[in-house]
């Protein structure tokens, strides 16, 4: 079967975030079992790639350029809605997914060209899906949690398929030395004021703090002024393997202000037996389940403090903790096989409702 997710959003490595994570790891549990496999995504002129695509547009006056830096073809389009025909020319695709970013107006893009299109909701974000949803009533949905899916089922009324993120528990499962508090993406939605007020009331605990989002000027420049007399933060540049800071992570910090619906990076620290420590917000509550601790985002600095001291003081909750991290990963919801087999089955039943159609 020929699939193609799509989405407005920039794609890997001009940006990483859940949703990208996500794709890539489907992605490839999908060409192994035989699929071909593409990608839309939107163009930014960061580095090589945005630099390619500008050069490459002017020459070919296409809409999207293509790419193989992911081990598949990644199209880019500075509007992917715009670049979606020229995907549909070049993938040939028996489905579509189309997920984040403008993810209606993606979606109309190929199901205005007969393509079956399952849509996959990935945030709650209701004011950027581009298109009234209420022309998506026949769609197939599925969602990324169960947060998701009921927020959609409450404001619209539309039923889901829950199918969670997908990991490759090889590209995290690490021994740690649990030596470091680990805080990835300081971008204000994460919680990164919290995260080094935090670290400033802890001054006796390491911390990591990895970017992942790409930061703005000003918000680049407040991270650096608050952080430059904290002796015990550590910045890191953004990486495609984070092997190296779970394998120094004791606790992973998830202070977001954001109505997340995962929340990957404590799932992916689970693999590592890694507690997390983090806000009860969206789906949060899903993804860190009983490995680790929650609180409610009103908590003050003083409820944050007293739990990250009992994760780093206290031997006997934080070896229950772990083991509750390490179970949780083994749950059904994150079986990779299942998931696959999952989505093998909607987006054929997809593709096989058109081509009944068709005939």
């Amino acid at each position: 079967m020929k699939i193609v997710f799509a989405s407005a959003h920039p794609y890997l490595p001009q940006i990483a975030g859940g949703s990208q994570s996500n794709t890539h790891e489907m992605a490839r549990e999908l060409l192994a079992r035989g699929h071909e496999i593409g990608v839309l995504a939107g163009l930014t002129r960061d580095g090589w790639i945005g630099a390619r695509g500008r050069v490459m547009m002017k020459l070919s006056r296409r809409k999207a350029v293509c790419d193989h830096s992911q081990g598949y073809p990644v199209h880019r389009s500075w509007f992917a809605w715009e670049g979606a025909g020229d995907v549909a020319r070049s993938e040939a695709p028996d489905v579509v997914v189309a997920q984040s970013g403008k993810i209606l107006r993606v979606a109309r893009a190929f199901r205005d060209m007969g393509l079956p299109t399952v849509i996959y909701l990935h945030n709650v974000e209701f004011e950027d899906h581009g298109e009234p949803i209420e022309d998506f009533g026949d769609a197939v949905f599925l969602a990324n949690s169960q947060f998701t899916a009921d927020r959609y089922q409450d404001a619209f009324g539309i039923r889901s398929t829950v199918i969670n993120p997908l990991f490759q528990p090889e590209r995290y499962q690490v021994p740690s030395r649990r030596e470091r508090v680990l805080f990835v993406n300081p971008h204000p939605l994460k919680g990164v004021d919290l995260a080094i007020t935090l670290a400033r009331a802890c001054p006796d605990i390491p911390f990591d703090f990895v970017e992942s989002w790409t930061l703005s000027e000003d918000q680049r420049s407040a991270l650096m002024q608050s952080i430059a007399g904290l002796g015990n933060v550590t910045l890191h540049s953004r990486t495609d393997d984070m092997r190296e800071h779970y394998g120094r992570a004791r606790v992973v910090l998830v202070p977001s202000r954001w109505e997340e619906t995962w929340g990957r990076i404590a799932s992916e620290a689970h693999y590592s037996g890694i507690p997390v420590l983090a806000t009860q917000i969206g789906g949060l509550g899903e993804a860190v389940g009983p490995g680790g601790i929650l609180l409610p985002p009103r908590a003050e600095l003083s409820e944050w403090t007293a739990a990250l001291r009992s994760l780093w003081d206290d031997s006997t909750l934080y070896e229950s903790l772990s083991q509750a991290a390490l179970n949780y990963a083994k749950r059904p919801q994150l079986d990779r096989a299942r998931q696959i087999d999952r989505m093998e089955e909607i987006l054929t039943t997809a593709a096989d409702r058109r081509a009944g159609k068709a005939a």
